[in-house]
């Protein structure tokens, strides 16, 4: 559990028996979380309920004690991270009105910006769970076919389109069997919590391949996760009511209640120039996660509506998060209108798509008057030549 700068050691706690009370220490000793997302809602809020008993000024004095004797809160510059869960499936979805208009008009100029079905349910594609990594992790430029403008024939080589995608994802809990749907109206018992999500994107290998059946090598290289799972009880202050849905949903997607969230989010780029020049990294886009249009709770009804199962550790990301208002726009391919209008730098540099050297970094946190101020951490990436 983050604690400001520091890690509280859930299983220092639990092998000293501070948990005996609500929970079996096996879960929280685990190489992962897939346990304890596992035993569901009354167990997830009865731990977090005794360990901020245990972390209350004048909370227990042998927890402070034994904390201290046993190295149970450590500084998380200290600390490596790694991904919170075996992920065992992987979804990303498409689910930002803005995102996906702005798209359409980059590739369908003069028609309509959404295809038909867009309105109608939560898009999505399955991703390559085995390829996700923790905050910090390189990414390897990628290699695919790609197709240059008038060319006749396509070609194999290192992409040259590389872009990133700002969003959100969620951490599946108990799971449903198959041929078992789960309606939104049970969403909350089974989604745990919140991360960031950088779903890197070659841009030129994906426009290649992407008919008839969507994203493939151009999505599956690589997916930055940050270590930290935001729960949905912490996030509970922040929630709110998402926009409207024109046409109504169909009633399996109905969903009533405020199921958005207010996450501020910032996508930051830093060069090797700029490291070099001990430059800090320049802020480019600005957002929230509070417009999206297809909601957690649809978006996992929806993957499960055909009686699809979802287990402990599966991922779902929201796709990629942007705004109306200049500069909150969630990828490169928007920000730069597919190369058009070009990002410039503090060292006068000019970017379209990354380059090799370039780090980015997502940033999350959620905060208003009245409530504690929550952060999500960091999900970075330094791109890395072939």
């Amino acid at each position: 559990m983050a604690i400001g700068d520091r890690i509280l050691n859930c299983d220092v706690l639990a092998e000293s028996g501070f948990l005996d009370d609500v929970v079996d220490r096996e879960l929280l000793q685990a190489p992962t979380l897939n346990p304890f997302f596992a035993a569901g809602r009354e167990t997830w809020r009865a731990v977090r309920t005794r360990i901020s008993q245990l972390l209350r000024e004048g909370g227990d004095p042998a927890f402070r004690e034994r904390a201290h004797e046993r190295d149970a809160i450590v500084r998380m510059a200290e600390a490596r991270v790694h991904l919170p869960a075996e992920v065992g499936d992987y979804v990303d979805f498409y689910s930002s009105l803005q995102h996906a208009t702005n798209l359409g008009k980059i590739f369908r100029p003069g028609g309509d910006p959404l295809m038909p079905n867009w309105r109608w349910m939560p898009i999505g594609y399955h991703g390559r769970a085995g390829t996700l990594v923790v905050d910090g992790t390189p990414v390897h430029r990628p290699s695919g076919q790609r197709r240059p403008p008038n060319a006749d024939a396509p070609k194999f080589g290192p992409s040259t389109r590389l872009d990133i995608e700002l969003e959100v994802g969620f951490f599946t809990g108990p799971g449903n069997a198959i041929g078992t749907p789960i309606p939104v109206a049970d969403a909350p018992e089974h989604i745990y919590g919140l991360v960031l999500v950088n779903d890197w994107s070659a841009r030129d290998v994906q426009a290649w391949e992407y008919q008839p059946l969507g994203p493939f090598l151009g999505k599956s290289f690589a997916t930055t996760v940050s270590p930290w799972v935001v729960s949905l009880d912490a996030l509970e202050p922040f929630r709110v009511a998402g926009p409207a849905q024109e046409p109504a949903p169909l009633p399996y997607l109905n969903a009533s209640g405020a199921w958005n969230y207010d996450v501020h989010l910032t996508v930051e780029l830093r060069t090797r120039q700029m490291r070099e020049k001990h430059l800090g990294a320049e802020v480019v886009t600005t957002t929230n996660f509070r417009e999206m249009y297809w909601n957690m709770a649809q978006q996992l009804a929806h993957a499960t509506a055909n009686g699809a199962a979802a287990r402990p550790g599966d991922l779902f990301a929201s796709g990629t998060i942007s705004g109306d208002a200049p500069g909150s726009l969630g990828s490169f391919i928007e920000m730069t209108w597919n190369g058009r209008d070009p990002i410039v730098l503090p060292t006068g540099e000019r970017r379209t798509f990354l380059e090799d050297g370039d780090e980015v970094t997502l940033r999350g946190w959620c905060e208003r008057p009245g409530a504690r101020r929550i952060g999500f951490g960091t999900a970075r990436g330094t791109i890395v030549a072939q």
